[in-house]
């Protein structure tokens, strides 16, 4: 997959690092580090676990003084005592943290840092700043952004489009805004924005209460490919298929093998690949087997699936 990537490190940082590498970067030493991410919930999730146990079994057959502790959790609290026990019983020297939310897990997150542990947060901003040395994500405003665009090129002033938003985070906060940002001017109406949570079922509740409230829709942003599938059946359940276009989010295959197709429902989509998880697992292996400067900022930037080009993002081997 073609991605623009973008990665922002301190030099002091680096050469900080560079001087103490007899010390803290001894292949004899043995370190542990704990990998808290949701469970796969949906698709992406369901991708992205893959991609984080991949992962960790190539770089533990890399680096032998490396060992890794997993949890998954499909809410916030279990997360949360994941992370604490972690803390607490397996002595981890460093930590990767996907956030189930934000505010939640900044705390915990919190005394990890606090108990000098390394900390790289994934994809979920937390809700007070400068606490991880490492962030790594998608590029979250081009994702909001580039979609907006397509909008705002495809679409006559007056247009009546409703949002589906994902569960209340950062990240969440910054595509919108993105998005928002994108359409101004273009005379576009947003009906409506509600949180589907990043599951086909929520949003296709979501869904049926848009097309219960507004005769009129003539496009959806669903930011995410599984709220995608799940708009789609409201749609067609209510007979309604000819009159909108969806645009979800992350590349899913059979989204966008509906885009090769030239499904007229799925034009486009935004790419947000789950195997960031891989990225900053082995980028915070990195801090503890070599002189990497790795502290920062790692974005993986978004691109825009189209019939031109989405063969180049169809994995048909992809759990996602």
């Amino acid at each position: 997959m073609e991605r623009r990537q973008f990665f922002k490190a301190s030099a002091a940082v680096a050469a900080g690092v560079a001087v103490g590498t007899g010390r803290a970067l001894a292949q004899e030493t043995n370190y542990t580090i704990g990998v808290a991410i949701p469970s796969a919930t949906h698709g992406f999730m369901g991708g992205l676990n893959w991609h984080a146990q991949e992962a960790i079994k190539r770089v533990e057959a890399t680096y032998p003084n490396l060992k890794f502790v997993l949890s998954t959790s499909g809410e916030s609290g279990k997360q949360v005592s994941d992370i604490e026990d972690m803390l607490a019983t397996r002595n981890i020297d460093g930590l990767v943290v996907l956030p189930f939310e934000s505010e939640p897990l900044t705390g915990p997150v919190k005394a990890v840092k606090d108990a000098g542990k390394w900390v790289t947060v994934v994809d979920r901003g937390l809700s007070q700043p400068d606490i991880e040395d490492l962030f790594v994500a998608g590029d979250n405003t081009a994702f909001g952004r580039v979609a907006g665009e397509y909008f705002k090129a495809n679409l006559p002033s007056g247009a009546k489009v409703v949002v589906l938003r994902g569960i209340p985070t950062t990240l969440d906060n910054e595509r919108v805004a993105a998005f928002e940002a994108a359409i101004e001017g273009s005379g576009i109406e947003v009906l409506d924005k509600q949180h589907g949570n990043w599951n086909r079922d929520d949003a296709f509740t979501v869904m049926q209460d848009y097309l219960s409230k507004y005769p009129q829709i003539d496009a959806v942003w669903a930011a995410d490919d599984d709220m995608a599938v799940g708009v789609a059946e409201a749609i067609a359940q209510a007979g309604r298929s000819d009159q909108m276009w969806i645009i979800g989010g992350a590349g899913m295959k059979e989204i966008v093998k509906k885009i090769m197709d030239g499904d007229k429902q799925f034009p486009v989509n935004v790419t947000y690949p789950p195997a960031l998880i891989a990225s900053a697992i082995e980028l915070t292996a990195l801090r503890f087997v070599s002189p990497t400067p790795v502290y920062g900022r790692f974005i993986i930037g978004s691109t825009l699936i189209t019939p031109e080009n989405a063969e180049r993002f169809y994995f048909p081997d992809s759990p996602f």
